[in-house]
C-alpha cells in the first residue's frame, strides 16, 4: 500500500469510534454554548424588563410633576390676574375719589362765583402746580390717552349724573319731575353761555395786554438805540462788547471785556505799577551792603603830603553811595511811570477817536434811514 493512496478508514472500528467521539464532543460544546447564550439572553431580558419598568415609573412621576407644575402655574396666573384686577379697581376707586373731590371743589367755586356780588377782574392767574416728573396738571391732561380720558369721563359721569328714582310715580309726579329737569337744563345752558362769553372776553383782554406789552418793549428798544423788535423776541439782544471792525480772535472772557468798558484798565495799570514797585523795593532791601575795611596806620594809596583819613569817613562815603543809588532808582521809576502815562493817554485818545467815528457812522446810518422813510 503506497503513501499516495488515500486512506478512508472505512470498516476500521477505531476510526469510527474516534469520529463518533469528535461528534459527541462537538455536540456537548454546542450545548454549552447554547445554554450560556440562553443564560446571557435571560439576563439581558431581565435587565431590559427592569429598565422598561423604571422608564414607566419615571414617565408616571414626570406626568405627575408636570401636572403639579401646570396647577402651580395656573394658580400663579390666577393670583397675578387677581392682583392686577384688585390694583386696577383700587386705581379706579382712587381716581373716582379724586374726581369727586375735584367736582366738589368746582361746585363750591361755582357757588362762590354766583354768591359773589362785587365785580372783580375778568381773569385770575393761578400758580402752576408741578405734578409728577415736574409736569403741570394741564400738561399731564394733554399727555393722557383716549382710553384714559374715556375712563375718567365714565367715572365722572357716574357720580355727576345720578339715577332717577321714578319708580312708583304717578302721572302728575312724572310731569313735575320732567318740569324740574327742564328747568335744570335751561339753567345749565345759561351758565354755559355765560362762561363762554367770559372766556371770549378773557381772550380779548389777554391779546390786548400782549399787544400793549409789545408796544412798550418797542419804545424801550428805540430809547436804547436798538432795533424796535430787539426786545420783543424770545431771547434778549446780543451785547456788542468789541468793535465790529476788529479782525483778530478775541480769547478774553465776557467779564474781562466788561471790566475794560467799566474802567478796569486803570485798575489793571495800577496793579501792575504796584507789583513793579514791590519787586524793586524787595530787591533794594535785600542788597548786600559793603563797607570799607578800617586800617590802623597809613591808608593804602596815600601820597606824600595828603592828610590822614578821619574816623567815620568810610561810613559817610558808603551812605552817600546808598543815597545816590536810591535817587537813581527813583528817577528810573518816575521815567517809566511817565512813559506808561503817555502810552495810556495815547491809547485813550485813539479809543475816543474810534468812538467818535462809530458815533458819526451811526448818525449817518440813522439819517439815511430817516431819508428812506
Amino acid at each position: 500500500m503506497s503513501d499516495d493512496e488515500e486512506y478512508t478508514g472505512e470498516g476500521d472500528p477505531e476510526f469510527i469510534k474516534r469520529q463518533d467521539q469528535k461528534r459527541s464532543d462537538l455536540d456537548e460544546q454546542l450545548k454549552e454554548y447554547i445554554s450560556e447564550w440562553r443564560k446571557q439572553r435571560s439576563k439581558e431580558e431581565d435587565e431590559l424588563k427592569k429598565l422598561k419598568e423604571k422608564q414607566a415609573k419615571r414617565k408616571i412621576s414626570r406626568a405627575e410633576e408636570e401636572q403639579k407644575m401646570a396647577q402651580r402655574k395656573k394658580e400663579e396666573e390666577e393670583r397675578r390676574v387677581r392682583e392686577a384686577e384688585e390694583k386696577k379697581q383700587r386705581e379706579i376707586e382712587e381716581k373716582r375719589m379724586r374726581l369727586e373731590e375735584a367736582e366738589k371743589k368746582r361746585q363750591a367755586m361755582l357757588q362762590a362765583m354766583k354768591d359773589k356780588d362785587k365785580k372783580g377782574p375778568n381773569f385770575t392767574i393761578a400758580k402752576k402746580d408741578a405734578g409728577v416728573l415736574g409736569l403741570s396738571s394741564a400738561a399731564m391732561e394733554r399727555n393722557k390717552t383716549k382710553e384714559q380720558l374715556e375712563e375718567e369721563k365714565k367715572i365722572s359721569l357716574s357720580f355727576r349724573i345720578k339715577p332717577l328714582a321714578i319708580e312708583g310715580f304717578g302721572e302728575s309726579k312724572l310731569r313735575e319731575k320732567a318740569q324740574e329737569l327742564w328747568e335744570l337744563i335751561v339753567k345749565l345752558e345759561t351758565e354755559k353761555y355765560d362762561l363762554e362769553e367770559r372766556q371770549k372776553r378773557q381772550d380779548y383782554d389777554l391779546k390786548e395786554l400782549k399787544e400793549r406789552q409789545k408796544q412798550q418793549l418797542r419804545h424801550k428798544a428805540l430809547k436804547k438805540g436798538l432795533d424796535p423788535e430787539a426786545l420783543t423776541g424770545k431771547y434778549p439782544p446780543k451785547i456788542q462788547v468789541a468793535s465790529k471792525y476788529e479782525r483778530r480772535v478775541d480769547t478774553r472772557s465776557y467779564d474781562d471785556k466788561k471790566k475794560l468798558f467799566e474802567g478796569g484798565y486803570n485798575t489793571v495799570y495800577a496793579e501792575t505799577l504796584e507789583k513793579t514797585w514791590q519787586e524793586r523795593q524787595e530787591r533794594f532791601t535785600q542788597r548786600t551792603k559793603s563797607k570799607l575795611p578800617k586800617w590802623f596806620g597809613e591808608r593804602p594809596g596815600k601820597k606824600a603830603g595828603e592828610p590822614e583819613t578821619p574816623e567815620g569817613e568810610e561810613d559817610a562815603k558808603a551812605d552817600e553811595d546808598i543815597v545816590e543809588d536810591d535817587e537813581e532808582v527813583e528817577e528810573e521809576v518816575v521815567e517809566e511811570e511817565d512813559e506808561e502815562a503817555e502810552e495810556d493817554e495815547e491809547e485813550e485818545e485813539e479809543e475816543e477817536e474810534e468812538e467818535e467815528e462809530e458815533e458819526e457812522e451811526e448818525e449817518e446810518e440813522e439819517e439815511e434811514e430817516e431819508e428812506e422813510e
